[in-house]
């Protein structure tokens, strides 16, 4: 096996173990919705080829406002459900939504599009 063989197959493997890292092992660490005076864990989250943020941070018993800005017309990113708080809304372009619920329960809950595609987590802090 020669030098330059043997430096492609190290970059290569180099590569492989950079991708397996970035796509599977990191964890998002999430952003910590802001408190208003008006006592809601409040947040915005742009619709734009998924959610920015899709990990938001939240404390248990508080009420959580989520406002959502779709600024896409994909038809995957019209709606947004979240399953575990019995809540969904339509998302008109260009408008922001406000979902709000107040989470009870310590864990980790998705929301998502209609289709699956688009996805984000809440973490209930206790």
């Amino acid at each position: 096996m020669t030098w330059d063989r043997i430096l492609v197959d190290a970059i290569g493997l180099g590569l492989i173990a950079f991708i397996v890292w970035f796509f599977w092992l990191v964890k998002a660490k999430g952003v910590r919705a802001a408190a208003t005076s008006g006592g809601y864990q409040e947040q915005l989250v742009l619709v734009k080829g998924g959610y920015t943020p899709d990990v938001i941070v939240v404390e248990r018993g508080k009420p959580v406002r989520l406002n959502f800005v779709r600024q896409e017309s994909a038809s995957c990113s019209e709606m947004v459900l979240l399953p575990a708080f019995n809540k969904s809304a339509t998302l008109p372009e260009g408008q922001t939504v406000a979902v709000e619920f107040l989470p009870t329960q310590p864990g980790e809950y998705e929301f998502a599009c209609q289709m699956g595609m688009f996805r984000g987590k809440i973490i209930v802090e206790a």
